[in-house]
């Protein structure tokens, strides 16, 4: 797992800096719960989370919720001495990790916990992220009943080899039947999906596209495998034990998942994202590509108010120790300048269908956006009315136009 940032550490007392509380007002709010606990750690992945038997007491998955709700004890009374407005919360996000190997009481718990803090908007997005061999529909019932409204499942292939490669312990024939019990919940379905696994084949990609839309979810991620450095799978491709996957793989395979997607009635609204319509794209996602407030409680997690950027002690018995001290979790911040706030705007913006307003950018930077509107990366109709919107090419090479941009502030 990669190390924490550094920064500048951050009180004992959850004090906030000043600037986080200007012009919040303006700004939502969003909520993630980092859940660290998994039944294996796959050969991929990075995050920050942990076995059953790497935790003790304090940190177990039993001590879970008190030691959540002493953080969102403490994290409320943070805000009110800060001077931060009540402002509703739009949305509340359990990632992990995999926070439905927590009984469903607990998670309904947690986020009854929640509500007794922060104050949720009548249409609350809550998600939880889900492996389709943790649930049951009893399991999803209860957490319909408790005001969760979506879940988010870890699909990431139909294809067995391709799923054991990822180290994914579900049998991808189960697939369609868990969606159905998500949606009998009353619940809104997203399937994420992972392509350029070393071995995958186009067909193998085809298989799994073509499943995840007879199952009709309500929205669809397709994100490209990263491979991280300190993973299993980084030491398998370097000992030769699995190929690395080429650029150009992923290329034909994000070609792939636009057309098949796209015919299927699905449209992209962020680059690694597509939903049936406006009402089924993900809230809490967009908060953070919007530039909005958020903040994530749990192990490790991340937070932003207004600039400021914090994180909390990575491993859960630190986190824990801290909170039973009467201390914040809260131990590295960094205050974002105006020109790195700049960059984070344009960078994540550019990503969005709705797009970036050429206007916002520099004069160098709208002469370089000019340029790949003559290229074809942008939607032509879209730069005629002043906004950066890239077109199927113009995602694949959506970071290159973003550092081009960049590079002129």
């Amino acid at each position: 797992m990669p190390a924490q940032p550094a920064g500048q550490s951050a009180p004992l007392d959850g004090s906030l800096p000043a600037s986080a509380v200007v012009g919040a007002d303006d700004r939502g709010l969003s909520l993630y719960i980092h859940v660290p606990y998994c039944r294996v750690r796959c050969g991929y992945c990075d995050f920050n989370t942990y076995t059953a038997d790497e935790l003790g007491p304090g940190a177990s998955r039993s001590d879970y919720r008190p030691m959540l709700a002493a953080e969102l004890d403490f994290v409320s009374a943070s805000f009110d001495r800060a001077g931060l407005p009540d402002r509703e919360v739009s949305t509340v996000f359990f990632g992990g990790g995999t926070p439905t190997l927590l009984p469903a009481e607990v998670l309904a718990g947690v986020l009854m916990d929640v509500r007794g803090r922060f104050r949720l908007a009548a249409d609350a997005e809550v998600t939880t992220e889900a492996n389709p061999d943790t649930l049951s529909p009893d399991y999803l019932a209860t957490l319909a009943t408790a005001g969760f409204t979506r879940v988010s499942l870890g699909m990431q292939s139909a294809v067995p080899e391709v799923l054991a490669i990822l180290d994914r312990t579900h049998d991808a024939a189960r697939i369609p039947q868990v969606v159905s019990w998500v949606k009998e919940a009353g619940l809104q379905v997203s399937l994420d999906l992972i392509y350029g696994t070393p071995g995958e084949s186009l067909a193998d990609w085809r298989a799994s596209l073509e499943q995840a839309i007879a199952c009709a979810p309500d929205h669809v991620s397709a994100y490209s495998l990263i491979i991280e450095d300190g993973t299993k799978m980084a030491a398998q491709i370097r000992r030769g034990r699995l190929p690395m996957p080429s650029d150009d793989d992923a290329a034909d395979k994000y070609e792939l998942a636009d057309r098949l997607l796209g015919s299927a009635g699905y449209q992209w609204y962020e680059v690694s994202n597509f939903s049936t319509g406006s009402e089924t794209r993900c809230r809490h996602n967009l908060a953070y590509w919007r530039g909005d407030d958020w903040w994530g409680f749990g192990p490790g997690a991340h937070s932003h108010l207004g600039g400021v950027r914090m994180w909390n002690a990575k491993h859960p018995r630190a986190w824990a120790d801290r909170l039973l001290a009467g201390h914040s979790p809260v131990i590295g911040r960094e205050i974002l300048d105006g020109d790195v706030q700049e960059l984070e705007r344009i960078m994540l913006t550019a990503r969005l269908r709705e797009g970036l307003a050429i206007g916002s950018l520099p004069a160098a930077g709208q002469v370089e956006a000019a340029e790949f509107a003559r290229a074809g990366l942008l939607e032509a109709g879209a730069f005629e009315r002043g906004i950066f919107s890239p077109t199927l090419q113009g995602r694949l090479l959506c970071d290159l136009m973003v550092r081009r941009i960049t590079e002129t502030l």
